[in-house]
């Protein structure tokens, strides 16, 4: 059945002119003039076949079925709003949320997060991490923050990592029995695996010339994090990307035993939909991150 309703633009008119009984101060609220609003009210007394309100020389007064309309108009307003922040509200007015895998997140992002509140005070992010690259979910996040190739179709993707692998262990692997002085040393040693990355030592072994030392020896982890703490206590030796590692190895918690590095293809990308995030800080966020990933690259 079709529904009698009258144009939203005149019940506008209409309920701002009977809040403040006059088509001036409702014009002024509406950014209208005082002639448009008055046309309107009088388009809709015209649709509904009554007039809404007694015309006074310098104030409006509501007729009695204006009075009785009007808060079915506020009342049908009001649920508009609600339904409109209910279903559309986290979107609009909610915190911008990125999604990071959990070892960038701690070794890259958040070292550097207090630039982004120094620009941006009133523009607060939440951060979520993650480990493997989960299907982008709009209804959880806004911009993800994942790791590969940069080929994601139907998405836009900004790269933000460019480097090497490099073993990487604790200094105290530096002395004593078995210490690594060349590349051979590396077979009496844990090469700690993270999952989903595994072919790295073997590029890595292959590049230095080294045979006989199985690739896939070791613990295997799910995150960066993990490996690098357990090279940290001195129980093997870990694979990093340079552009993640500089923290650590700056504090001197680990060290390089080889000056070898390999290039990787992957890298850490920004990706989003290519029909866009539908937050209104993103733009701001990706702005921030490429400058900081350009300024991490010239470094």
């Amino acid at each position: 059945m079709k529904r009698r309703l009258p144009p939203l633009n005149w019940l506008r008119a209409f309920e701002a002119s009977a809040r403040h009984l006059s088509f001036t101060s409702a014009a002024e609220e509406l950014n209208l003039t005082q002639a448009a609003v008055s046309k309107q009210v009088k388009l809709l007394e015209q649709y509904l076949r009554e007039p809404l309100f007694y015309r006074k020389p310098r104030s409006l007064v509501l007729t009695k079925v204006g009075a009785a309309y009007l808060p079915k108009v506020n009342d049908s307003f009001m649920r508009l709003a609600e339904g409109t922040e209910e279903v559309f509200g986290h979107r609009r007015s909610g915190l911008l949320t990125v999604r990071a895998t959990v070892s960038f997140a701690v070794t890259w992002l958040g070292p550097r997060l207090h630039r982004y509140y120094e620009r941006h005070p009133d523009h607060p992010v939440r951060i979520v991490s993650s480990v493997w690259n989960d299907e982008f979910d709009r209804e959880s996040f806004d911009l993800d923050i994942r790791y590969g190739t940069g080929n994601w179709p139907g998405f836009h993707c900004d790269r933000l990592t460019w480097g090497e692998l490099t073993p990487l262990c604790s200094p105290r692997l530096l002395e004593g029995k078995n210490k690594l002085q060349d590349p051979e040393d590396l077979r009496h040693h844990n090469l700690l695996q993270v999952l989903g990355y595994e072919d790295g030592w073997t590029t890595w072994l292959k590049a230095a010339g080294v045979e006989n030392i199985n690739a896939g020896q070791g613990q295997q982890f799910d995150s960066s994090l993990m490996a690098f703490a357990v090279a940290e206590s001195g129980a093997g030796v870990v694979l990093g990307r340079s552009a993640m590692v500089g923290d650590m190895l700056a504090s001197g918690r680990l060290v390089k035993p080889f000056e070898l590095s390999v290039p990787v293809e992957e890298a850490i990308y920004l990706i989003f939909p290519m029909d866009g995030t539908g937050h209104p800080d993103s733009e701001l966020f990706r702005t921030w991150l490429l400058e900081e990933a350009q300024a991490a690259k010239i470094a």
